[in-house]
């Protein structure tokens, strides 16, 4: 077996589940994907086989994985709860990964693993106070303040996305009911799913979100509003985390973050929100793209020797 110093990390996404090994520089020097199958114990299978196919190209094995996930784990009964998966909810997670892979596991929010990977060595390296946000199949958000990942007492630090959309419209009253009860939710809009929902509600057309980016881009006025929409509700969030804890970078990743359209506006669409007579947070896309998020799950442990 290799000696080499590395992390194991899994992320379970929506649509994949990525296993990396991650050295002690934050190099990915392994990494493989797989489908997710939807199915909790096909999952269970799917990351042993994941494991299993890292250590045979690594020639290593490892003592302890780490393993990213869409919610968070019940402080009360250590169960999932809070994942848009909502097959994931009410399951031993955590305990059922330990049996299979015969190891210690952690088990942390997705968000949270992305932003402990861009607060280490990437977008938020140089701040003190990180918030980073995920725009994808869902929208969710972490915490990490002096290079600690803050989770919180009842370990929902960060659960940005099931916040309220802050300074709502006329026509954004009551909003879409959100998959976790509530209406109004951040991730209604946020999401690519969101972005999707509210084009085809303002048009009568159903379009995915890359075409809608497309069609934007090529002149046409529904898509061109509909992401005039999003980076305006996009501005009101961000401002909301400004006046609660002032971070110093916002790092966003997930498919929105590639659109230029969206995040590059952030800034200037969250100025008329924010109490003060200054604004100079920057909005960053993630340094390590689609991989923070690998990265920030092997990073729940130390290195192995």
């Amino acid at each position: 077996m290799s000696t080499s110093r590395l992390r194991l990390g899994i992320d379970l996404g929506g649509t994949k589940i990525e296993a990396a090994a991650v050295a002690d520089d934050g190099q990915v020097v392994s990494r493989i994907r797989r489908p997710n199958p939807g199915e909790y114990g096909a999952l269970l299978e799917t990351v042993a086989g994941l494991v299993e196919a890292v250590e045979a190209e690594t020639g290593q094995r490892f003592a302890r994985v780490g393993v990213g996930v869409p919610g968070s784990l019940s402080p009360v009964s250590g169960r999932m709860r809070n994942a848009n998966s909502v097959w994931l909810n009410g399951m031993p997670l955590n305990d059922d990964l330990e049996r299979r892979l015969e190891r210690p596991v952690r088990v942390a929010n997705d968000a949270n693993c992305m932003a402990l990977s861009e607060a280490m060595d990437g977008a938020g390296g140089d701040g003190d106070v990180v918030f980073a946000i995920i725009l994808g199949t869902g929208c969710g958000g972490g915490l990490m303040v002096n290079g600690r990942l803050i989770q919180g007492r009842n370990g929902v630090a960060g659960e940005w996305g099931h916040t309220p959309l802050p300074w709502p419209r006329t026509d954004e009253v009551p909003g879409t009911r959100c998959w976790c009860g509530h209406s109004n939710c951040l991730e209604t809009y946020l999401s690519g799913s969101g972005l999707e929902r509210d084009f085809r509600e303002a048009s009568g057309r159903a379009l995915k979100g890359d075409e809608i980016i497309r069609e934007a881009r090529e002149g046409d006025p529904d898509a061109a509003a509909a992401l005039a929409r999003h980076r305006d509700r996009l501005g009101r969030a961000l401002a909301n985390v400004v006046n609660l804890m002032d971070p110093d970078v916002f790092v966003i990743a997930g498919g929105l973050s590639n659109v230029p359209e969206i995040i590059d506006g952030a800034a200037e669409a969250m100025r008329p929100y924010v109490f003060s007579d200054t604004l100079t947070t920057p909005v960053r896309r993630a340094a390590h793209g689609d991989s923070s998020g690998v990265r920030g799950a092997a990073w729940l442990w130390p290195l192995e020797d």
